[in-house]
């Protein structure tokens, strides 16, 4: 597993709550707030390297201009010395589109910058034939073939960037488990989620009571094939932020915080 790949499971470690597999048992609270904008500061840390800043994450809704559906737009940028240590940055952007009324993801539009290596993406959503179609190109060569794939998908799937949404949808408490069914790059995914704690957290408002959350993302036929751990603390209260976000692996330990939220009423 290379950085850019323990990096990029940071972002996912948002992403891991879908809405179709535990329905009924959720609250009727609104997941999507136009105007909110969250953001996280991600640092790296191993053996004598302690907490470097590496990357922001950035979190916006926004309304569809052209339907009562809601875009999500999400960037991950590298920053601070990230750069220059390792002589990689990146820059990714993603644009989901979220159906409304049954808050199902219906598309997501995705560019990857990794030095020079550049990759525009589009994954639809079609819950009529129960497909997704994910097209990936390379805008820096016209001439190499978009590479495709074709995956099967349920009602209420759900994106790594929408997933985050339906965290106020679900009424976590310790002990819960869940099977998730997620998609990214055409792919599908059942991701078993353990609910082990509640343990107390600093935040932007001060410290805050967290339910413990712990995604199997790491393992054979799992998002990374790798070996490590993911945990994501949420906050036990009626927004239900992600406050923080922690991965282990083989080459050190990444973290995500919490540093700035404009939240709308």
């Amino acid at each position: 597993m290379n950085i850019h790949t323990l990096f990029y499971s940071v972002l996912l470690v948002f992403g891991f709550f879908c809405v179709s597999t535990v329905a009924q048992t959720m609250s009727k609270a609104h997941p999507y707030s136009v105007g909110e904008n969250l953001i996280y500061e991600v640092k790296f840390s191993k053996a004598v390297v302690r907490g470097i800043e590496i990357a922001d994450l950035n979190f916006a809704v926004e309304v569809s201009p052209d339907s009562q559906n809601y875009v999500v737009k999400s960037e991950a940028k590298s920053k601070g010395l990230f750069p220059k240590l390792l002589n990689f940055k990146f820059n990714q952007n993603i644009q989901s589109t979220v159906d409304g009324e049954k808050w199902q993801v219906l598309k997501t539009v995705k560019r990857d910058e990794q030095d020079e290596r550049v990759r525009d993406s589009e994954a639809v959503f079609d819950y009529r034939t129960k497909k997704v179609i994910y097209t990936e190109t390379d805008p820096n060569d016209s001439a190499r073939p978009p590479r495709s794939v074709a995956s099967a998908i349920e009602n209420g799937t759900q994106d790594l960037i929408t997933a985050i949404y339906m965290l106020r949808r679900l009424p976590l408490a310790v002990g819960e488990t869940f099977e998730l069914k997620i998609s990214d790059s055409g792919l599908a995914y059942q991701i078993p989620v353990r609910v082990t704690k509640r343990e107390l957290q600093k935040s932007v408002s001060g410290k805050v009571w967290c339910f413990r959350v712990e995604p199997e993302v790491f393992g054979k036929n799992r998002l990374i094939e790798k070996q490590g751990s993911m945990i994501i603390w949420i906050a036990d209260d009626v927004l239900r932020l992600p406050v923080r976000a922690q991965i282990n692996s083989d080459i050190g330990k990444m973290e995500a915080r919490l540093k700035e939220a404009k939240i709308v009423n």
